[in-house]
Protein backbone atom coordinates (compact mmCIF):
# COMPACT_ATOMS: atom_id res chain seq x y z
CA UNK A 1 0.00 0.00 0.00
CA UNK A 2 2.92 2.35 1.13
CA UNK A 3 4.60 1.71 -2.29
CA UNK A 4 1.66 2.14 -4.23
CA UNK A 5 0.79 5.49 -2.18
CA UNK A 6 4.09 6.65 -3.55
CA UNK A 7 3.76 5.90 -6.88
CA UNK A 8 0.08 7.73 -6.68
CA UNK A 9 2.14 11.10 -5.52
CA UNK A 10 4.67 11.03 -8.08
CA UNK A 11 2.64 10.43 -10.69
CA UNK A 12 0.37 13.52 -9.81
CA UNK A 13 3.41 15.66 -8.70
CA UNK A 14 4.79 14.74 -12.47
CA UNK A 15 1.23 16.11 -14.05
CA UNK A 16 1.20 19.14 -15.97
CA UNK A 17 0.46 22.86 -14.24
CA UNK A 18 -3.16 24.12 -15.02
CA UNK A 19 -3.25 25.37 -18.59
CA UNK A 20 -4.98 29.00 -17.17
CA UNK A 21 -1.77 29.11 -14.94
CA UNK A 22 0.76 28.22 -17.58
CA UNK A 23 -0.19 28.24 -20.80
CA UNK A 24 -3.20 30.54 -20.90
CA UNK A 25 -4.71 31.70 -22.82
CA UNK A 26 -5.33 28.39 -25.48
CA UNK A 27 -7.78 30.11 -27.43
CA UNK A 28 -9.35 33.06 -28.08
CA UNK A 29 -11.35 35.20 -25.48
CA UNK A 30 -14.71 37.28 -25.51
CA UNK A 31 -14.70 41.20 -24.70
CA UNK A 32 -17.94 41.96 -24.30
CA UNK A 33 -19.45 45.36 -25.29
CA UNK A 34 -23.12 46.49 -23.58
CA UNK A 35 -23.54 48.73 -27.07
CA UNK A 36 -23.74 48.59 -30.44
CA UNK A 37 -21.13 48.41 -32.95
CA UNK A 38 -19.88 52.44 -33.77
CA UNK A 39 -20.54 53.76 -30.69
CA UNK A 40 -17.59 55.49 -28.42
CA UNK A 41 -16.90 52.22 -26.08
CA UNK A 42 -17.29 50.11 -28.84
CA UNK A 43 -14.61 51.89 -30.84
CA UNK A 44 -12.35 52.09 -27.68
CA UNK A 45 -12.64 47.96 -26.84
CA UNK A 46 -11.92 47.10 -30.33
CA UNK A 47 -8.51 49.21 -30.44
CA UNK A 48 -7.59 47.54 -26.98
CA UNK A 49 -8.50 44.25 -28.25
CA UNK A 50 -6.67 44.17 -30.70
CA UNK A 51 -3.26 45.25 -29.05
CA UNK A 52 -4.02 42.91 -26.28
CA UNK A 53 -4.78 39.81 -28.37
CA UNK A 54 -1.29 40.47 -29.98
CA UNK A 55 0.35 40.53 -26.69
CA UNK A 56 -1.36 37.44 -25.62
CA UNK A 57 -0.81 35.36 -28.48
CA UNK A 58 -4.58 35.23 -29.19
CA UNK A 59 -7.30 36.92 -30.50
CA UNK A 60 -9.69 38.80 -28.43
CA UNK A 61 -13.11 38.68 -30.06
CA UNK A 62 -15.67 41.74 -29.60
CA UNK A 63 -19.26 40.91 -28.67
CA UNK A 64 -21.44 43.59 -28.39
CA UNK A 65 -24.23 43.37 -25.68
CA UNK A 66 -26.78 46.39 -26.39
CA UNK A 67 -29.60 47.01 -24.16
CA UNK A 68 -30.50 47.95 -20.80
CA UNK A 69 -27.72 50.35 -20.03
CA UNK A 70 -25.22 47.64 -19.99
CA UNK A 71 -26.73 45.32 -17.71
CA UNK A 72 -27.32 42.60 -20.68
CA UNK A 73 -23.70 42.39 -21.02
CA UNK A 74 -23.23 42.45 -17.31
CA UNK A 75 -25.65 39.56 -16.77
CA UNK A 76 -23.73 37.63 -19.00
CA UNK A 77 -20.73 37.71 -18.01
CA UNK A 78 -22.09 36.90 -14.64
CA UNK A 79 -23.04 33.69 -15.46
CA UNK A 80 -20.06 33.16 -18.26
CA UNK A 81 -17.13 30.20 -16.61
CA UNK A 82 -14.88 32.03 -14.71
CA UNK A 83 -11.82 30.37 -16.94
CA UNK A 84 -10.49 33.44 -18.19
CA UNK A 85 -11.87 33.27 -21.66
CA UNK A 86 -14.88 35.79 -21.23
CA UNK A 87 -14.32 39.49 -19.84
CA UNK A 88 -16.47 42.69 -20.34
CA UNK A 89 -15.31 46.03 -21.12
CA UNK A 90 -17.65 48.02 -18.95
CA UNK A 91 -18.29 51.38 -18.45
CA UNK A 92 -19.71 53.39 -15.61
CA UNK A 93 -23.40 52.06 -16.27
CA UNK A 94 -23.06 49.20 -14.53
CA UNK A 95 -22.52 50.42 -11.27
CA UNK A 96 -25.51 53.20 -12.10
CA UNK A 97 -28.09 50.41 -12.88
CA UNK A 98 -28.67 49.21 -9.57
CA UNK A 99 -30.16 52.78 -8.60
CA UNK A 100 -32.20 52.61 -11.25
CA UNK A 101 -33.39 49.52 -12.39
CA UNK A 102 -35.59 47.50 -9.32
CA UNK A 103 -34.01 44.32 -10.25
CA UNK A 104 -30.79 43.85 -11.42
CA UNK A 105 -28.67 40.16 -11.74
CA UNK A 106 -25.73 40.88 -10.38
CA UNK A 107 -23.74 42.74 -7.97
CA UNK A 108 -21.60 45.16 -9.39
CA UNK A 109 -18.85 44.44 -6.35
CA UNK A 110 -19.29 40.43 -5.54
CA UNK A 111 -20.20 39.37 -9.42
CA UNK A 112 -16.90 40.64 -11.25
CA UNK A 113 -13.56 40.22 -10.66
CA UNK A 114 -11.38 43.41 -11.76
CA UNK A 115 -9.23 43.08 -14.44
CA UNK A 116 -7.83 47.06 -15.00
CA UNK A 117 -8.68 50.29 -15.59
CA UNK A 118 -9.23 51.63 -19.02
CA UNK A 119 -9.53 54.64 -20.04
CA UNK A 120 -12.04 58.19 -18.90
CA UNK A 121 -14.24 59.14 -21.66
CA UNK A 122 -15.87 62.46 -21.40
CA UNK A 123 -19.42 62.69 -23.00
CA UNK A 124 -20.74 65.83 -25.20
CA UNK A 125 -24.65 67.11 -25.75
CA UNK A 126 -24.79 67.71 -29.09
CA UNK A 127 -27.88 69.33 -31.30
CA UNK A 128 -28.71 69.23 -35.05
CA UNK A 129 -28.32 72.41 -36.54
CA UNK A 130 -31.56 73.28 -36.66
CA UNK A 131 -32.14 73.79 -33.08
CA UNK A 132 -31.40 78.08 -32.12
CA UNK A 133 -28.78 77.62 -29.49
CA UNK A 134 -25.31 77.92 -29.81
CA UNK A 135 -24.02 76.83 -26.58
CA UNK A 136 -25.17 75.89 -22.87
CA UNK A 137 -26.42 78.74 -21.99
CA UNK A 138 -28.52 79.58 -24.93
CA UNK A 139 -29.75 75.90 -24.90
CA UNK A 140 -31.00 76.60 -21.10
CA UNK A 141 -32.39 79.81 -22.54
CA UNK A 142 -34.38 77.84 -24.99
CA UNK A 143 -35.39 75.12 -23.20
CA UNK A 144 -36.82 76.95 -20.12
CA UNK A 145 -38.18 78.70 -23.02
CA UNK A 146 -39.79 75.90 -24.01
CA UNK A 147 -40.51 73.43 -21.17
CA UNK A 148 -41.37 69.48 -22.34
CA UNK A 149 -41.29 70.95 -26.04
CA UNK A 150 -37.49 69.26 -26.59
CA UNK A 151 -35.83 65.94 -26.12
CA UNK A 152 -32.87 64.06 -25.84
CA UNK A 153 -31.61 60.76 -27.20
CA UNK A 154 -28.82 58.58 -24.79
CA UNK A 155 -27.83 55.01 -25.44
CA UNK A 156 -30.58 53.90 -22.72
CA UNK A 157 -31.85 54.15 -19.94
CA UNK A 158 -29.68 54.03 -16.51
CA UNK A 159 -26.78 54.72 -18.86
CA UNK A 160 -24.22 57.33 -17.35
CA UNK A 161 -25.17 59.49 -20.76
CA UNK A 162 -28.86 59.42 -19.31
CA UNK A 163 -27.78 60.20 -15.87
CA UNK A 164 -25.43 63.26 -17.30
CA UNK A 165 -27.79 64.74 -19.14
CA UNK A 166 -30.28 64.01 -15.92
CA UNK A 167 -27.59 65.84 -13.78
CA UNK A 168 -27.66 68.91 -16.54
CA UNK A 169 -31.18 69.16 -16.43
CA UNK A 170 -31.62 69.21 -12.49
CA UNK A 171 -28.94 72.00 -11.90
CA UNK A 172 -30.11 74.11 -14.98
CA UNK A 173 -33.40 73.16 -14.04
CA UNK A 174 -34.79 72.34 -17.63
CA UNK A 175 -37.57 69.85 -18.71
CA UNK A 176 -36.52 67.85 -21.54
CA UNK A 177 -37.97 64.22 -22.43
CA UNK A 178 -35.58 61.84 -22.54
CA UNK A 179 -35.75 58.81 -26.00
CA UNK A 180 -33.91 55.99 -24.76
CA UNK A 181 -31.99 53.84 -27.30
CA UNK A 182 -30.90 50.40 -27.43
CA UNK A 183 -27.03 51.59 -27.90
CA UNK A 184 -25.23 54.29 -29.25
CA UNK A 185 -25.26 53.98 -33.20
CA UNK A 186 -28.93 54.13 -33.59
CA UNK A 187 -28.92 57.66 -32.09
CA UNK A 188 -26.66 59.22 -34.72
CA UNK A 189 -29.14 58.90 -37.91
CA UNK A 190 -31.82 60.18 -36.02
CA UNK A 191 -30.52 63.44 -34.92
CA UNK A 192 -28.68 64.20 -37.61
CA UNK A 193 -32.32 64.24 -39.65
CA UNK A 194 -33.95 66.11 -36.74
CA UNK A 195 -36.12 63.37 -35.72
CA UNK A 196 -34.31 64.07 -32.29
CA UNK A 197 -33.34 67.65 -31.74
CA UNK A 198 -30.64 66.69 -28.77
CA UNK A 199 -28.37 63.98 -27.57
CA UNK A 200 -25.64 62.80 -25.48
CA UNK A 201 -22.84 60.97 -26.79
CA UNK A 202 -19.09 60.45 -26.37
CA UNK A 203 -16.39 62.03 -27.81
CA UNK A 204 -15.44 59.99 -30.93
CA UNK A 205 -19.10 60.26 -32.66
CA UNK A 206 -19.50 63.69 -31.52
CA UNK A 207 -16.39 64.79 -33.13
CA UNK A 208 -16.85 62.77 -36.41
CA UNK A 209 -20.28 64.88 -36.91
CA UNK A 210 -19.56 67.89 -35.54
CA UNK A 211 -16.19 68.09 -37.96
CA UNK A 212 -19.28 67.47 -41.33
CA UNK A 213 -21.55 70.46 -39.54
CA UNK A 214 -23.93 67.94 -38.74
CA UNK A 215 -24.35 68.45 -35.36
CA UNK A 216 -23.24 70.96 -33.31
CA UNK A 217 -21.55 70.76 -29.79
CA UNK A 218 -23.29 72.66 -26.59
CA UNK A 219 -21.00 71.21 -23.82
CA UNK A 220 -18.37 68.52 -22.45
CA UNK A 221 -19.73 66.85 -19.91
CA UNK A 222 -16.13 66.74 -18.05
CA UNK A 223 -13.84 69.43 -17.18
CA UNK A 224 -11.24 67.73 -19.22
CA UNK A 225 -11.33 69.54 -22.89
CA UNK A 226 -10.96 67.51 -25.75
CA UNK A 227 -7.19 67.45 -27.45
CA UNK A 228 -8.89 67.09 -31.01
CA UNK A 229 -11.60 70.05 -30.63
CA UNK A 230 -9.80 71.89 -27.64
CA UNK A 231 -12.31 75.04 -28.43
CA UNK A 232 -15.15 72.78 -27.19
CA UNK A 233 -16.83 74.07 -23.96
CA UNK A 234 -17.17 72.01 -20.53
CA UNK A 235 -20.20 72.55 -18.77
CA UNK A 236 -18.45 73.12 -15.85
CA UNK A 237 -17.81 75.95 -17.68
CA UNK A 238 -21.46 77.15 -16.85
CA UNK A 239 -21.61 75.08 -13.81
CA UNK A 240 -18.37 74.68 -11.37
CA UNK A 241 -17.71 71.39 -10.86
CA UNK A 242 -20.20 69.45 -12.96
CA UNK A 243 -18.20 66.29 -13.84
CA UNK A 244 -19.74 63.24 -15.30
CA UNK A 245 -17.92 60.95 -17.61
CA UNK A 246 -17.93 57.54 -17.67
CA UNK A 247 -15.11 55.39 -17.39
CA UNK A 248 -14.02 52.21 -19.12
CA UNK A 249 -12.42 49.68 -17.65
CA UNK A 250 -12.07 45.77 -17.47
CA UNK A 251 -13.76 42.89 -15.68
CA UNK A 252 -14.76 39.50 -15.55
CA UNK A 253 -16.70 36.77 -13.81
CA UNK A 254 -16.13 36.07 -10.27
CA UNK A 255 -13.72 33.19 -9.22
CA UNK A 256 -11.31 33.67 -12.53
CA UNK A 257 -7.73 32.10 -11.70
CA UNK A 258 -5.83 34.36 -10.53
CA UNK A 259 -2.95 33.69 -12.91
CA UNK A 260 -5.65 34.55 -15.88
CA UNK A 261 -6.70 37.88 -15.06
CA UNK A 262 -2.90 38.51 -14.13
CA UNK A 263 -2.07 37.99 -17.46
CA UNK A 264 -4.65 39.75 -19.12
CA UNK A 265 -3.83 42.84 -16.78
CA UNK A 266 -0.24 42.48 -17.82
CA UNK A 267 -1.87 42.73 -21.62
CA UNK A 268 -3.76 45.79 -20.46
CA UNK A 269 -0.88 47.67 -18.69
CA UNK A 270 0.82 46.79 -22.20
CA UNK A 271 -1.52 48.14 -24.38
CA UNK A 272 -2.30 51.31 -22.69
CA UNK A 273 1.48 52.06 -22.89
CA UNK A 274 1.41 52.01 -26.73
CA UNK A 275 2.15 55.56 -28.30
CA UNK A 276 -0.33 54.28 -31.37
CA UNK A 277 -2.82 53.32 -28.86
CA UNK A 278 -2.71 56.19 -27.27
CA UNK A 279 -2.76 58.31 -30.59
CA UNK A 280 -5.72 56.53 -31.07
CA UNK A 281 -7.64 57.19 -28.05
CA UNK A 282 -7.23 60.63 -28.51
CA UNK A 283 -8.50 60.55 -31.49
CA UNK A 284 -11.58 59.10 -29.66
CA UNK A 285 -11.67 61.78 -27.48
CA UNK A 286 -10.18 59.37 -24.53
CA UNK A 287 -7.41 59.24 -21.85
CA UNK A 288 -5.79 56.09 -20.73
CA UNK A 289 -5.77 55.43 -17.25
CA UNK A 290 -4.36 52.41 -16.45
CA UNK A 291 -4.94 50.84 -12.85
CA UNK A 292 -4.13 47.65 -11.04
CA UNK A 293 -6.94 44.89 -10.36
CA UNK A 294 -6.62 45.69 -6.33
CA UNK A 295 -6.94 49.52 -7.50
CA UNK A 296 -9.43 49.07 -10.00
CA UNK A 297 -11.96 47.25 -7.08
CA UNK A 298 -11.63 50.16 -4.83
CA UNK A 299 -12.09 52.56 -7.72
CA UNK A 300 -15.21 50.61 -8.59
CA UNK A 301 -16.60 50.55 -4.90
CA UNK A 302 -15.97 54.66 -4.89
CA UNK A 303 -17.79 55.18 -8.39
CA UNK A 304 -20.56 53.20 -7.22
CA UNK A 305 -21.15 54.88 -4.36
CA UNK A 306 -20.77 58.57 -6.31
CA UNK A 307 -23.11 57.20 -8.95
CA UNK A 308 -25.83 55.98 -6.51
CA UNK A 309 -26.03 59.30 -4.62
CA UNK A 310 -26.27 61.45 -7.80
CA UNK A 311 -29.44 58.84 -9.46
CA UNK A 312 -30.93 59.73 -5.86
CA UNK A 313 -30.36 63.45 -6.62
CA UNK A 314 -31.70 63.60 -9.97
CA UNK A 315 -34.79 61.95 -8.79
CA UNK A 316 -34.51 59.23 -10.97
CA UNK A 317 -37.06 56.29 -10.44
CA UNK A 318 -36.36 52.37 -10.66
CA UNK A 319 -37.88 50.98 -13.27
Amino acid sequence: MKRLLRAALAALAALPIPAVAQDYPTKPVRMLVGFSAGGGADTLARIVAGRMGELLGQQIVVENRPGAGGTLAADALAKAAPDGYTTYFADTSILIAPSVYARVTYDPLKSFAPVGGACTLPLAIMANPAVPAQNAAELIALLKAHPGKYSYGSPGFGTVHHLAFELFKSRAGVDVVHVPYKGASPIIPDIVSGQIPLAIMSASPALAQARGGRLRPIGLTSPMKLADAPGWAALADTFPGFDASPRLFLIAPAGTPAAAIAKLNEALKGTLSARDVLDSFVKQGASATYSTPDALGAELAAELAKWSAAAKASGLKAQ
